[in-house]
């Protein structure tokens, strides 16, 4: 439970302060190549998930956080995997960091947009969505417990045995 509420609290505490940096450093338009150009920070407030989808729909994600942060919370109590705690963690610093966007960031509550500013290969998102902190975090959480699934390790530190070991 601490290694999850730690990595939460890290990933929160970082994508709030580089969105602060970024939304009094940077200009939207004027994007800053960073890495021979492989990154470019390009300030944008973004109403939609990944690529802008579902902008009309804004309301709706806070609300499918406040499920997620919900299940996280649920399943802590039974956490006893360490690289399940990271996972989660990392997911529920992700879901937070984005979540204070939608909640109080303008236009509003419930339809705050999130400020992104990392783009890969291009300034402006023509190859890959704009992204931020919070976003890594989630997608690096969520490929962390998939890879956990599919290798067998349980929340509960112990490891699924095959089928066929138990037959033998």
């Amino acid at each position: 439970m601490t290694v999850l509420a730690v990595t939460a609290l890290l990933a929160v505490v970082l994508d709030q302060v580089v969105k602060e940096l970024s939304t009094k450093g940077l200009t939207e338009g004027e994007p800053v190549r960073i890495l021979g150009g492989l990154v470019h920070l390009s300030l944008l407030r973004n109403s939609g998930a990944a690529f802008s989808l579902g902008s009309g729909y804004t309301w709706v994600f806070p609300l499918v956080t406040i499920v997620v942060i919900g299940w996280i919370t649920f399943m802590a109590r039974k956490l006893r995997s360490v690289p399940w705690a990271l996972a989660l963690g990392l997911v529920l610093g992700g879901a937070l960091g984005n979540l204070g966007d939608r909640l109080f960031r303008a236009p509003g509550p419930f339809q705050g947009h999130v400020v992104d500013m990392i783009s890969l290969f291009g300034p402006y998102g023509e190859y890959f969505a704009v992204f931020n902190i919070a976003d890594s975090c989630l997608s690096v959480g969520v490929v962390l417990a998939v890879l956990l699934e599919l290798t067998g390790r349980q929340r509960d530190g112990s490891r699924a045995t095959s089928r066929k070991a138990e037959t033998a």
